[in-house]
């Protein structure tokens, strides 16, 4: 059974409703937005609990919602599975009707059909929607934002304070390569003088070994 029902004016304001639905039975709005206008969606499935004798939400309940732009052959907007409770959102890419579809489903196993005899079959759906600009979404979508915005910002200082470690180990790194060079061809001279000195005694000895025994001949 479907439902043609407009969601009430845009004024930039959040409006509640409940209704009830047929399990597997989708239930439509037609709404015509304005370009650019931000659409936000909060909803709550529920079904009959007879043991506690009052409408609740289980895990086995999920709610399958679609937005299609009418004035586009159908172009569907939005395409998602939630459970029992959840949100959706959508900008109106362009100005004209948009239809905003809910088909509900349950593993209850409980009779799906609203009518005399079962008046608490199907599902109640409570669907709390903000349509406007973006002033016109709740606190708490705000508190999200602006708490995502902090981490944002938190995360950016650890990176800039990363970059500033790195830039600091490179330094070090530069500063103890050259100490490292600088050891390096210090103990290069070194050897080099080292071997010149040997070079020099042994030039020496050997001119004074050869002196002597020329000597020793002559005597």
């Amino acid at each position: 059974m479907r439902a043609i029902l407009p969601l009430l004016s845009l004024a930039s304001m959040a409006q509640a409703l409940y209704f009830y639905i047929d399990v597997t039975t989708p239930r439509c709005f037609f709404e015509e937005l304005p370009k650019d206008t931000l659409v936000v969606g909060h909803y709550v499935a529920e079904e009959w609990d007879d043991q506690r004798r009052a409408w609740a939400k289980h895990d086995g309940i999920s709610i399958y919602i679609s937005v299609d732009e009418i004035f586009d052959n159908d172009h569907r907007v939005v395409s998602q599975r939630g459970g029992p409770s959840g949100k959706f959102t959508f900008t109106a890419a362009e100005a004209g009707d948009h239809k905003i579809c809910f088909t509900p489903s349950s593993s209850s196993g409980k009779s799906s059909w609203l009518s005399m005899s079962q008046p608490n079959g199907g599902i109640r759906l409570t669907l709390d929607m903000a349509i406007g600009e973006t002033s016109a979404i709740d606190s708490s979508d705000k508190s999200k934002i602006a708490d995502l915005a902090t981490r944002v910002k938190d995360l950016n200082a650890r990176l800039n304070d990363i970059r500033r470690e790195q830039v600091f180990q490179r330094e070090r790194e530069a500063e103890f390569r050259d100490q490292s060079e600088s050891t390096n061809a210090r103990v290069i001279r070194w050897i080099l003088i080292q071997l010149f000195v040997l070079a020099g005694t042994c030039a020496w000895q050997l001119s004074h070994l050869r002196s002597f025994f020329i000597k020793q001949k002559l005597t």
